[in-house]
C-alpha cells in the first residue's frame, strides 16, 4: 500500500484571451498548489479497478476520473489493471480548486511509481490532457503559467511564501456554463499579452485577476459577500478561484491568516460556508 497527498490549486491570475474555433478558450493563468490536500492510498490487487470514495458523493465507476485515469494508464503500458484506490475527500468538489484533476494526476504518477516508471513525465503529461484540463498541471510541479486551453506550462518565477483563507458557499458552478456566459467573441487573431512577475506578496495582491469572476458572481450574489469578508479580515487581495464558487483571501504570513479564520468564523457558521486555511506549496 502506498499513500499519496492530493494538493489542491489556486488561479491567482487567469485571463481569458480568446474564443477559438474548436469551442475551446485561451487563457492564461497562473496556477499555484497548496497545502489543501485530498489523502489518496494505492493498494495492488490481483485484477481490476476498484474506486472507493468514503463519505464522498463521487461515483466509484468509470464516472470518476480517477477509474479512467488508472484505465488509461494500464492501457498505454499494455498491462492488465490491478490496483484498489480510496480518495478521501478534504478538498470540495466543483469548487474551482481542481480536486478532481489533482486525484487523476496523482493516480498517473502514482501507478507509474508502482509500476517502476515505465513513462517518462512528458508521456503522463500528454495523457493527464486527454483527462483533463488542469490534470498536467498537478504533474508539472507546484507553480506554473499555464496558457493555450490550459494544456502548455512554463515554469513560474519563484513566488513568496503565501498563505490563504478560503470560503466555499457549498454550491457547485459547472465550469462549462461560465465560459459559455462570457461575452467573448470568436477570434482568430493572434494572441499579444505579457507574462506578469509577481516578487512579493504587494505585487502579487495587486495583480489578483480573474476573467470567470463577473460571470460567476453575478450569478451568485453572496460570492460579492465572500469578497468583502475575505478584504475586511485583512486579507491583502481576494479572488475568486477558477470558474468558482471558492473564493479565497491572500496573506503574507501566517498569523495575519489565523485572525482571519477567526474573524470569519462566525458568518461561516451562519452560512453554512466552508472555511479553510492553507499555504503555498
Amino acid at each position: 500500500m502506498i499513500t499519496k497527498a492530493s494538493p489542491a490549486k489556486l488561479n491567482l491570475y487567469l485571463r481569458v484571451l480568446r474564443k477559438r474555433e474548436d469551442g475551446y478558450h485561451d487563457i492564461l493563468s497562473l496556477m499555484q498548489r497548496i497545502s489543501l490536500c485530498d489523502e489518496m492510498t494505492f493498494v495492488p490487487i490481483p485484477g481490476g479497478i476498484v474506486v472507493r470514495c468514503p463519505d464522498s458523493p463521487l461515483p466509484e465507476d468509470e464516472g470518476n476520473i480517477v477509474y479512467r485515469a488508472a484505465a488509461a494508464f494500464f492501457s498505454r503500458i499494455a498491462a492488465p489493471p490491478g490496483v484498489e484506490i480510496t480518495i478521501r475527500k478534504k478538498i470540495p468538489i466543483a469548487a474551482g480548486l481542481g480536486g478532481g484533476s489533482s486525484n487523476a494526476a496523482t493516480t498517473l504518477m502514482t501507478l507509474n511509481e508502482l509500476s517502476g516508471f515505465p513513462l517518462t513525465r512528458e508521456e503522463l503529461l500528454e495523457m493527464g490532457v486527454k483527462l483533463g484540463a488542469d490534470v498536467p498541471f498537478f504533474i508539472f510541479g507546484n507553480t506554473a503559467w499555464a496558457s493555450g486551453i490550459g494544456d502548455r506550462f512554463t515554469e513560474a518565477a519563484p513566488l513568496p511564501p503565501l498563505w490563504f483563507v478560503l470560503i466555499n458557499p457549498g454550491f457547485a458552478v459547472p465550469t462549462g456554463w461560465v465560459y459559455r456566459n462570457l461575452n467573448l467573441e470568436l477570434t482568430n487573431n493572434e494572441i499579444k499579452y505579457i507574462i506578469p512577475r509577481f516578487y512579493t506578496v504587494d505585487a502579487l495582491t495587486r495583480g489578483l485577476t480573474n476573467d470567470l469572476e463577473k460571470v460567476t458572481m453575478r450569478a451568485h450574489p453572496a460570492l460579492v459577500q465572500i469578497k468583502t469578508l475575505l478584504l475586511e479580515s485583512g486579507a491583502g487581495g481576494a479572488l475568486m478561484s477558477g470558474s468558482g464558487p471558492t473564493v479565497f483571501g491572500v496573506f503574507g504570513n501566517e498569523e495575519s491568516s489565523l485572525r482571519a479564520e477567526t474573524y470569519l468564523r462566525q458568518a461561516s457558521r451562519e452560512n453554512r460556508w466552508s472555511l479553510l486555511r492553507a499555504h503555498s506549496l
